[in-house]
C-alpha cells in the first residue's frame, strides 16, 4: 500500500485528526446557522457591502469542505495502519461513496435542506463531492501512494486550465461537464431541475491528496510535523506568490480597494464552485500547519470539539436538520409562516418572499450557533461511545 517503511501500530484514533475534523464541522455548523439565520440579504463575501465580521464569518468557513475532504482521503490511509488490507479498504470506500450518494439525496435532501419530498428540485452539495472522490479513492489505492500523490496534485495544480471549457462546449454531454467542473443547473426533464454545487474535479484530486499526506503517520512524530508544517507553509507561500500577480489559479482577479483591509479581503476572496488552485492552497496550507500544531498535543479549550470529529457523518445528518426546523420554527413564531424555507427555488419562478424583518445580526447568529452544537454534541457523543463499544461493521458506514 505505501512507499514507507513498515509502520509502527497505530493508535485506534488520532487525537490530531479527529479535533482538526471537530473543528471543521463546527465551523460548517457555523456558515449553516448564518445561511438560515443571518439578516443579511447580500453575499457575505461582496465587497461593496460586506463588513469585516461578516466576511470573516463567512471566509473561515471556506476551510470547512477542503478540510472534510482532505481528512476523508488521511482517514482512509489510516485505516491501513489499523490492519485494513488494500481490498478490504477498495471494497469499503467504493460502498461508502455509494451509501453517502443516496443519503444526499435523500436524507440530506428532504430532511435537511429542503424540509419536502417534492423532487422536481434535487441539490448536489458537499456530500455528493465526498461519495464520488471516495469511490474514484477507492479504485486509486490499488496504485502505489507516490502514484496517487502525482495524481492528486496534477488534478489540483491543473484543473483551472480548463476554465474556459463551457458546457454548451460538450454538446449532449454538457450536463456531465456540469458534474466534473462547471456547476450549474441540470435539467433531465421539464419541471425538474439538478443543480450541481460541488463538482468532482478538484475535490477527487483533494481527497487524494490527503490519502499521500496520510502516509507521513507512518514516520516518527517529530518527522511527521516537521512534514506537516512544510507542505503547509509550502502551499501558503505558494499561494500567496500566484496570487499577488494575478496570474494563473483563480478565475477572480484581485484590486485595491477601499482600505488595506478590504484588499486584503480581495487578495483572499477566491472561487470556491468549483474550487481554484488558489482556493485550495489558501484553505489546505493553514489546515496542515494547524495540524501540525495541533500534532503536539490537545488544547483543553478545544478538547470537546473531539467528539464531533470522531462521527463526522453522524454529526452532519443531524446539524441540518436541527438547524433548519430552528428556523421553521423561529419564523413560524415570529411571522406566523415559514413557507420560504420548505418551498424548492426552481430557476425561472419567482422566488417565495421572505419577510423583510427575517434574521438576526450576528450575535444573534453566533448565539444560536453556540446553541446548536451545545445540542449536537450529548448526541454524537452517544453516537461515539456507541461506536466504540459495538464496533459493528455497519456502523463504520455512518
Amino acid at each position: 500500500m505505501s512507499d514507507a517503511n513498515p509502520p509502527a501500530p497505530a493508535p485506534a484514533r488520532l487525537e490530531s485528526v479527529d479535533l482538526l475534523r471537530g473543528i471543521i464541522m463546527a465551523l460548517m455548523a457555523l456558515d449553516h446557522t448564518r445561511g438560515w439565520f443571518s439578516e443579511a440579504t447580500f453575499y457575505p463575501l461582496d465587497l461593496d457591502k460586506t463588513n469585516v465580521p461578516l466576511f470573516l464569518t463567512r471566509w473561515v468557513t471556506h476551510l470547512c469542505a477542503p478540510g472534510f475532504i482532505f481528512l476523508a482521503g488521511a482517514g482512509a490511509f489510516l485505516s491501513t495502519l489499523r490492519g485494513m488490507d488494500r481490498r478490504g479498504l477498495s471494497v469499503f470506500l467504493i460502498t461508502r461513496g455509494l451509501w453517502i450518494a443516496l443519503l444526499e439525496v435523500t436524507w440530506v435532501r428532504c430532511l435537511g435542506w429542503t424540509f419536502n419530498f417534492d423532487y422536481h428540485f434535487v441539490g448536489l452539495s458537499v456530500l455528493w463531492a465526498i461519495a464520488w472522490s471516495l469511490v474514484v479513492l477507492g479504485v486509486l489505492v490499488w496504485l502505489p501512494v507516490r502514484w496517487i500523490a502525482v495524481f492528486a496534485v496534477g488534478m489540483i495544480a491543473t484543473h483551472n486550465l480548463f476554465d474556459h471549457v463551457k458546457p454548451a462546449d460538450w454538446g449532449a454531454l454538457g450536463w456531465l461537464w456540469k458534474v466534473l467542473h462547471s456547476p450549474g443547473g441540470i435539467t433531465p426533464a421539464p419541471g425538474f431541475h439538478i443543480a450541481v454545487g460541488y463538482v468532482l474535479v478538484p475535490w477527487m484530486g483533494v481527497m487524494a491528496l490527503g490519502f499521500a499526506v496520510g502516509a507521513l503517520w507512518q514516520r516518527p512524530a517529530d518527522e511527521r510535523r516537521k512534514w506537516l508544517f512544510c507542505i503547509g507553509a509550502g502551499m501558503t507561500v505558494v499561494f500567496f506568490a500566484l496570487r499577488f500577480t494575478n496570474g494563473y489559479g483563480d478565475t477572480h482577479a484581485w484590486s485595491p480597494q477601499k482600505n488595506a483591509v478590504f484588499t486584503f479581503f480581495s487578495m483572499i476572496h477566491c472561487e470556491k464552485y468549483p474550487p481554484s488552485l488558489l482556493f485550495l492552497l489558501m484553505t489546505l496550507g493553514p489546515l496542515l500547519m494547524s495540524l501540525a500544531w495541533l500534532e503536539r498535543g490537545t488544547p483543553r479549550l478545544l478538547s470537546p470539539l473531539i467528539v464531533f470529529g470522531r462521527v463526522p457523518l453522524f454529526y452532519y445528518l443531524l446539524h441540518l436538520p436541527l438547524l433548519h426546523g430552528a428556523a421553521v420554527l423561529v419564523a413560524q413564531v415570529r411571522f406566523g409562516r415559514s413557507d420560504w424555507l420548505t418551498t424548492n427555488q426552481m430557476p425561472g419562478v419567482p422566488p417565495t418572499p421572505v419577510p423583510p424583518e427575517n434574521g438576526f445580526g450576528l450575535p444573534g447568529v453566533y448565539l444560536v450557533w453556540v446553541a446548536a452544537l451545545l445540542v449536537l454534541w450529548p448526541c454524537c457523543k452517544w453516537f461515539a461511545d456507541l461506536k466504540q463499544r459495538r464496533r459493528g461493521k455497519w456502523l463504520s458506514y455512518l
